[in-house]
């Protein structure tokens, strides 16, 4: 009877371990082979997404059949953990194996839509670009916190991979970086807290959709702190300044002073030759910084009241750099606040090109404003003829 009984469990568990064989290599091949998915869809994985989530959304898109499978591989292969956030195209006939490919590794993608959040001085815009043959095609221009345009909006519902990107502007204070990011439809979170200005370097940032405003703000943030590391250790000698700091200041006034790249290590001339001189900076921008504390614009020009009003920033009446800088220099900005122009220049004005006259003498100087002046003059009359006026 034992001999029976053991005979028969025997024979039980040779069934057992054949069926589960058979549900392995079934299982596997359900893992390795084609999907069902006839066309191509999209999905987007949240920030936090798990992969639990994201495989019984594929069971209902039709994706694939068994999203148990899919859990079990992905735990097995140690993928569950490396799931990343972003909107990915899945293929006609993607195999689970496939599909935890591309939802787990970050390989550079070509995509057919790109939106650049551009941060000027003033406002902010997103620029929708559809890639062609011939370069891309321009589809929707749209300011930060405006209602999206219906065909981003379809994208966006549709969950379609668009390569985001945000870029910021030469001279932009860390307020305005902020502020304009916490308005972004594509960015996570806000944050309150204004970075320290001048650190955050005016770039182009490849950004998912659902990354945080904090950590893009810490990109920026980190690129300013070795940009400004690798320009110090560059510099020339005898400048009249002696920490990375004062030239993080300095620089964001040539900044603000020059849009022209072949004048700033000129700018730069003039202004190092004041300081070494002892003379004050006298400038304008620093004057409306200290009068806004970057957290805002006057739209007009400065009065003589505000010329004279006295604030840490204002370089009409303070000796040498202000206490900090006044925006966001770009890297050949602080390149040309440390390699200085060999120059005698000590003053520069607007010569009506975009560009500035400089001079090495207060006559000439005076001289190059009186030109200026007319050529203002002849502007403002121009307008008004245009205006009817």
């Amino acid at each position: 009877m034992a001999r029976h009984i053991a005979a028969n469990f025997v024979n039980l568990l040779i069934v057992l371990l054949i069926a589960a064989g058979g549900l392995f290599y079934w299982a596997k091949a359900e893992f390795s082979n084609p999907g069902p998915l006839e066309n191509s869809i999209f999905v987007e994985v949240p920030r936090g997404g798990s992969m639990s989530r994201l495989s019984r959304e594929l069971e209902s898109e039709g994706a694939i059949k068994h999203g148990l499978i899919m859990r079990v591989a992905a735990n097995y292969n140690g993928q569950a953990e490396k799931l990343k956030f972003g909107n990915y195209e899945i293929p006609a006939g993607a195999s689970m194996a496939d599909i935890l490919n591309i939802v787990t590794k970050s390989t550079a993608s070509v995509y057919q839509y790109r939106a650049t959040y551009q941060i000027g001085i003033k406002s902010a815009r997103l620029v929708l670009d559809e890639r062609k043959d011939d370069g891309y095609e321009r589809l929707a221009v749209f300011g930060a916190g405006e209602e999206l345009p219906e065909n981003y909006a379809a994208l966006v519902k549709a969950k379609t991979p668009i390569n985001y990107r945000v870029t910021a502007a030469e001279g932009v204070t860390s307020w305005q970086i902020v502020e304009m990011l916490n308005k972004s439809d594509f960015l996570g979170g806000t944050v309150e807290n204004v970075p320290p200005e001048g650190m955050l370097a005016p770039d182009t940032y490849d950004v998912r959709r659902g990354t945080l405003v904090s950590e893009v703000l810490d990109q920026m943030f980190n690129a300013q702190k070795r940009i400004l590391a690798e320009e110090w250790e560059n510099r020339a000698a005898d400048l009249p300044f002696d920490t990375p700091e004062a030239a993080l200041t300095l620089a964001s006034i040539i900044e603000k002073e020059t849009g022209v790249a072949e004048e700033r290590q000129e700018v730069s001339a003039v202004f190092v030759n004041r300081l070494n001189k002892g003379m004050k900076l006298q400038m304008d921008s620093t004057v409306e910084y200290g009068l806004t504390n970057g957290t805002g614009f006057l739209n007009r020009g400065l009065r003589r009241s505000e010329l004279a009003k006295k604030t840490p920033y204002n370089t009409y009446i303070i000796d040498g750099l202000p206490p900090g800088p006044i925006g966001n220099p770009g890297r050949p900005a602080i390149r040309a606040t440390l390699n200085p122009n060999t120059s005698n220049n000590l003053f520069f004005v607007a010569d009506g090109t975009g560009g500035h006259a400089f001079a090495e003498t207060l006559v000439e100087h005076n001289a190059n404003v009186a030109k200026w002046r007319k050529i203002e003059a002849e502007n403002r009359r121009k307008q008004q003829q245009n205006s009817g006026g």
